[in-house]
């Protein structure tokens, strides 16, 4: 996590932070994110020679995906939450080995604020508490960069959804994972997605009762890949087991609804579900409210890659609606000495990702990648443009909507201001909403509201955002640059 900017005095600088200053040990790459993409890409580039730097924000690696709780907490078997656990192992292994070795560097708490390019690139991060004062790194200076950034939810606002009880279908799974505790005792999780079986299936594995999974989708769009499914066999039926799970505990699957309406005062205490036509807007008539303590909700995943799109790199739209980086068969982007692997690509599953961090590593070490993990490649990536495809959401969801709905709720905007920006005031893209309204000028800098506020700003986003600086930064750290020129 940053440090805050408000802290005083000024920390002393660790001797190899400011040997990294000084320009001291440049690495052949930089990966930055220990997710599945990123570990897989930097213990393959130490296996091929390369002197690497894993950067990562969080104190163990795993990131977003693979999850576990703290030591202190004294599970015993913190993979039995975990999807593909036995890869996860296995890439921890050698991590571990080749740190020890000396043959990678493995920065915690570093979170990378910018990129920096020059005749090497320079990666300026924010050391969390736990490295302030001991040895530590804020700028890294390497010759070549992947980014494996991963991705973070998408979420479609509704009303009462920022009553407590209601989180991330995401943010369940990591209260689980990383803490062992639940949102709620009685759970209703909905949205769209493959993410919401896997996480009705560990709220209901740990004692949850989950009345409904409620998915916006009716898995029809499905039918227009079935080659694409017949190719990935394994992805089937790890959707089979999810489905199994629930089945076992009589989870009750409803397709082609979703999730209008929280209700509760103090917090959460039932939600009201409405069937959906093939646009996503609610049918009138057909609301039921569900009793609940805890609504896990979430719209699938936005790719998180803002330090490549500040640099200028070129985005594809995805076919969920999101911007990913657009690469090339070798992972390249439109940077020179900038990679790219997993989540940032478009959003694809840890299995995907491992192979695509393989890939980039091989191609940055002027190695061949092997036909069969090209291959492999190949199949998840077709596998992740049908799904994103099939849970794209309907352009009618904001009917949702009262006017008094926040939107952004870091700044308490509602949709009627919104509304009332496009409208009466001319806005024709978010970025002018945002000016308007300041809509996405919070804490969270658009990543809870921005999908909803370019959707009401009239379709999906024309343009990546940009931002000088990609998470909250210390003023000591802006101090510290060097001045232009």
């Amino acid at each position: 996590m940053p440090t805050s900017s408000s802290e005083s005095p000024r920390p002393r600088r660790p001797k190899s932070e400011a040997a990294g200053r000084a320009g001291g040990e440049v690495y052949d790459l930089a990966v930055i994110g220990a997710g599945p993409a990123g570990l897989a890409a930097a213990v393959t580039a130490a296996e091929l020679g390369l002197r690497c730097a894993l950067v990562d924000a969080g104190p163990r690696p795993g990131g977003q995906y693979y999850r576990h709780p703290a030591p202190g907490l004294g599970a015993a078997h913190p993979e039995r939450m975990h999807h593909g656990w036995p890869a996860f192992a296995r890439l921890s292994g050698r991590l571990a080995a080749h740190t020890r070795a000396g043959r990678l560097d493995y920065l915690t708490h570093h979170q990378v604020w910018v990129l920096e390019r020059g005749e090497t690139w320079r990666l300026h991060a924010t050391l969390g508490p736990e490295r302030v004062g001991v040895e530590g790194r804020s700028v890294v200076a390497a010759r070549s960069v992947l980014l494996a950034t991963g991705a973070y939810e998408r979420q479609l606002p509704f009303p009462g959804w920022t009553l407590p009880g209601v989180v991330t279908a995401g943010g369940a799974q990591a209260m689980l994972k990383s803490s062992l505790v639940l949102p709620g005792r009685r759970i209703v999780v909905a949205g769209s997605g493959p993410l919401l079986l896997a996480a009705a299936s560990s709220l209901v594995s740990a004692g949850a009762e989950v009345p409904a999974v409620v998915e916006a989708t009716d898995y029809l769009h499905y039918a227009r890949g079935l080659r694409t499914l017949a190719a990935n066999p394994a992805k089937l039926a790890e959707g089979a087991g999810h489905a199994a799970a629930l089945l076992r505990h009589g989870v009750r699957l409803r397709r082609g609804g979703a999730v209008v309406e929280a209700h509760g005062t103090d917090r959460l205490t039932a939600v009201t579900v409405a069937r959906l036509d093939r646009d996503w807007r609610p049918i009138p008539g057909t609301g039921r409210r569900i009793r609940c303590d805890a609504l896990a909700v979430g719209h699938g995943l936005v790719p998180q890659i803002e330090l490549a799109t500040e640099l200028g790199a070129r985005t594809r739209l995805a076919p969920d609606g999101t911007l990913a980086l657009a690469v090339d068969d070798g992972l390249r982007t439109s940077l020179p000495g900038l990679w790219a692997a997993g989540e940032t690509c478009g959003v694809g599953g840890a299995d995907l990702a491992i192979a695509e961090g393989e890939s980039a590593a091989r191609v940055i070490a002027g190695r061949p990648v092997p036909s069969a993990l090209r291959a492999f490649r190949r199949r998840r990536r077709a596998f992740a443009e049908l799904m994103a495809a099939a849970h794209r959401p309907g352009p009618g969801w904001p009917e949702w909507l009262s006017p008094q709905t926040e939107v952004c709720r870091c700044e308490e905007v509602p949709a009627a201001r919104i509304r009332e920006a496009v409208e009466e005031l001319g806005a024709a893209d978010a970025r002018t909403v945002k000016l308007l309204t300041r809509a996405g000028m919070g804490w969270c800098q658009g990543r809870m509201c921005g999908p909803a506020v370019a959707c009401l700003a009239g379709g999906g986003p024309a343009r990546a955002d940009s931002r000088p600086l990609a998470c909250p930064v210390p003023l000591a750290r802006l101090a510290e640059l060097d001045p232009p020129g």
